[in-house]
């Protein structure tokens, strides 16, 4: 068994379970800044079909990438449960490494310890894993998280933050969506993202493409304004991505085709000079293109909404400084 694998899925070597089983239960710690704490709500639960609320963390039985949300601090792939420190030792003692390297890390999203209460936890269970202790750039990181009754250790897969690499770029809007807001509408867009059509009828400088692209799936961009789509393109191009198909001038209510979703960041300008019947007529070629749809508009939409057949799923709001962006999730009524 190389070190890869062991990283990869180290969870196999709990004895509970067979080589080719894996945790049926992932702790998600989350953090955001308040102006984006709705938005991190309406996220988790597009992805995981309900939200942490009060709680630092989310328990679900799926298994999410950690870097797929911007707001995620790591997956924890849980090994064990046990309602005192002692019994989760008894079972750390049934972890053997092979000669592996590891660390324990308390995680401070559970119930609040000192700091030597911290480290004494830590001792505890390291000293009883089979394995070389090292703190610095160890093999395996094992989770231990003290919830409301009981302690749990796992496997701590850290996230990599990769949308904050997309925050430079050659070409932005002052008033432009941030990477991580990008980020989380396309999770709300497409939670179960695998095999869907996405696109972006109002593209901007592309930041919805490109974080949407960094996760792999399938999205297109288009704009009315040709230095808009030369912008997109231009960012697109510096991240390594082939522009010329994914962004392409377009109109809105002249678009065609069918997509899975849509994710529309409304052009503020524009949308605060046109009247009532012309964003209705936007919001009716969402509905026509996507049968879901998340909308984010500086102005109240409701009665566009009624007037357009789409139904409001969902709701938040997010602030960048004194600009607040209001964000529907909408679906084509039936």
């Amino acid at each position: 068994m190389g070190r890869q694998a062991v990283r990869e899925d180290v969870a196999r070597l709990n004895p509970r379970y067979d080589l080719n089983s894996s945790p049926t239960t992932y702790i998600y710690p989350f953090a955001s800044h308040e102006s984006e704490r709705e938005l991190c709500l309406m996220e988790q639960r597009a992805l995981f079909g309900q939200a942490s609320e009060g709680a630092a963390y989310l328990e679900s039985p799926l298994r999410l990438p950690p870097n797929r949300s911007p707001f995620v601090q790591l997956r924890l792939d849980v090994l064990f449960a046990a309602p005192t420190l002692a019994e989760l030792s008894e079972l750390a003692s049934l972890l053997d490494l092979e000669g592996l390297s590891f660390k324990v890390r308390y995680l401070k999203c559970g119930r609040r310890q000192t700091y030597e209460g911290e480290r004494e936890a830590e001792r505890r269970i390291g000293a009883r894993i089979r394995g070389i202790a090292e703190m610095r750039g160890p093999d395996v990181t094992f989770g231990l998280l003290a919830r409301e009754e009981d302690w749990v250790l796992g496997i701590s897969r850290v996230a990599e933050p990769v949308w904050l690499a997309h925050k430079e770029k050659p070409n932005n809007y002052s008033t432009g969506l941030t990477t991580a807001v990008a980020r989380a509408l396309v999770n709300i867009a497409v939670p179960a993202a695998e095999g869907k059509r996405v696109i972006d009828p109002c593209c901007g400088m592309g930041n919805v493409l490109i974080e949407a692209l960094s996760m792999g799936i399938d999205i297109v961009g288009r704009d009315i304004n040709p230095v808009a789509v030369r912008g997109a393109r231009s960012n697109l191009r510096h991240f390594g991505y082939d522009e010329t198909e994914l962004v392409e001038i377009g109109d809105l209510n002249e678009l065609e085709g069918a997509y899975d979703a849509a994710i529309v960041d409304l052009p503020y300008n524009l949308c605060s000079m046109l009247l009532a019947e012309e964003r209705r007529r936007m919001l009716s070629s969402v509905g026509r293109i996507a049968p879901r749809a998340v909308i984010v508009s500086t102005e109240p939409l409701e009665r566009e909404f009624a007037g357009a057949g789409l139904d409001v799923t969902d709701y938040c709001t997010v602030a960048k400084g004194h600009f607040i962006r209001q964000v529907w999730v909408v679906r084509r009524e039936i």
